[in-house]
């Protein structure tokens, strides 16, 4: 959105710093400190009002603030708070009512307003489907909020999104020419705007971009999902309300609400599970609640890893990425233990723990769990696996050797991504040992079956030089 005339920049610096608030909202976040974490997001966002990363985060935490409980503001605390004459301060302030009330629409709609006029273009893209969605769901939609985004979007020449709003202005008042104006409007400037005719040559042009016409097509494509998935949620949701007990129903309402990967949604699952769970004392419900959880965390640390890789030199981005990853492994290993505790013959869950008590190298909590997850045959392979590797980040050498060996001679498919994982640790096992000769072996054999597999070309090239 940076190309646009008003579009406000964050300078690094207000960036960086925005990010230690961040990083303490999280952490408070955690151990269910919900209003200590929102003071946090909302005072980073006031130094960066553009990180979408972190109104999402924000938004989330007040989702789970209203999920534990939590209440709207109070009228005297929000006596003590007033907009004034910075529509970024106005901005951040809408979003903190918004926080501790998260399904209000005209906070969201503040939020818009003070946006676009703060310049903040990102956090409008963020919020207004937001609102739209709230307002198309709340059962009793206000004509003047769909008016709002389309003229908002229409501003930022978000042709595509203005239309969208503007036909739902228009299904609630078909007969105003004003609206039906407005949509063949929007619409003609979003197929040139898409299309490319404003740029000269015509149509017969506009058809040479190919790639273009397959990035049209596909976004009416995405459109039809979502259209298909709101179809598929109106009708679970009606359904679970009538049979709120029946586990099928519920099944079904959590599974769309899911396939989403909406975090207003995916919470909404989270709720209904919990009910179930406190309901009826089945631990499938909290199960899958947990799914739901773990799901969300990998979800929310795409946007670290990618900054990180993209900035290998930044080394605060690193950090924030490992530290993000370890809080993720931790959670995890807890739905896995509670997992395996509820049902202790599924020596999945057992596995589970194990690769992430390996990862946080946990090693004498992890080997035992592995050793007793070998019993069932559908892991064996991939448990002996990990055991080896377990023994061998842990200095277990000998041991390291031996159970990798066995593999070695058992496993019978040649050459699959398995077989190539056996003989590359049973050759760092080996190498750890110093046992140069039958080392080599091991990987001159994974190089056989992929020359490029991992770091095994530059292994083999090291030792024979005798380095």
């Amino acid at each position: 959105m940076s190309e646009l005339e008003g579009y406000r920049i964050t300078p690094d610096t207000d960036r960086k710093k925005a990010q230690v608030f961040f990083k303490q909202g999280r952490t408070v976040a955690q151990s269910g400190q919900f209003d200590y974490a929102i003071e946090m997001f909302t005072q980073g966002l006031a130094l960066d009002p553009e990180d979408v990363s972190a109104h999402q985060e924000l938004r989330d935490i007040s989702l789970k603030r209203k999920a534990s409980g939590g209440k709207d503001m109070g009228m005297f605390a929000r006596m003590k708070l007033r907009y004034g004459k910075d529509d970024k301060d106005n901005m951040v302030l809408a979003e903190k009512f918004l926080a501790f009330d998260p399904g209000n629409t005209g906070r969201m709609l503040e939020m818009l307003n003070y946006a676009l006029a703060a310049g903040c273009y990102d956090t409008l893209k963020w919020i207004g489907p937001i609102l739209q969605r709230a307002n198309t769901e709340s059962g009793k939609p206000e004509l003047s909020k769909y008016v709002a985004l389309k003229d908002a979007y229409y501003k930022l020449k978000l042709y595509r999104e203005a239309t969208d709003a503007a036909m739902l202005a228009l299904q609630m008042r078909p007969e105003d020419m004003n609206l039906q104006q407005d949509v063949k409007n929007l619409a003609a400037m979003q197929t040139m705007n898409e299309g490319g005719y404003q740029q000269g040559g015509g149509f017969r042009a506009s058809m040479k971009d190919t790639e273009g016409q397959d990035r049209l097509m596909n976004a009416d494509k995405d459109i039809r999902t979502v259209d298909m998935m709101a179809m598929q949620l109106r009708e679970a949701r009606a359904e679970y309300q009538r049979e709120p007990n029946e586990p099928g129903k519920i099944s079904r309402l959590v599974d769309v609400l899911v396939k989403s990967e909406l975090s207003d949604n995916e919470n909404e699952a989270i709720e209904i599970l919990d009910a179930a769970f406190k309901k009826s004392g089945q631990f499938r419900y909290r199960l899958r609640v947990g799914q739901v959880k773990m799901a969300q965390l990998r979800r929310m640390e795409r946007p670290l890893r990618e900054a990180a890789v993209a900035n290998p030199n930044d080394q605060e981005a690193t950090k924030m990425h490992d530290e993000f990853v370890r809080d993720r492994l931790a959670e995890e290993l807890k739905e896995y233990t509670l997992a395996a505790e509820n049902y202790p013959t599924d020596l999945g869950y057992k596995y589970e723990m194990a690769r992430r008590l390996v990862i946080l190298q946990r090693y004498s909590e992890a080997i035992p769990l592995l050793q007793h997850a070998r019993q069932d045959p559908k892991l064996r392979v991939d448990v002996t696996i990990e055991l080896g590797k377990a023994f061998l980040a842990a200095e277990f050498l000998d041991e390291a050797i031996d159970t990798l060996k066995e593999m070695t001679e058992t496993y019978q498919v040649a050459g699959d991504t398995k077989a190539k994982e056996i003989f590359y640790w049973y050759g760092r096992s080996l190498e750890a040992r110093a046992d140069i000769a039958d080392a080599i072996k091991c990987f001159s054999r994974v190089t056989m079956w992929d020359f490029n597999y991992r770091d095994v070309q530059t292994r083999i090239k090291r030792l024979r030089a005798g380095v």
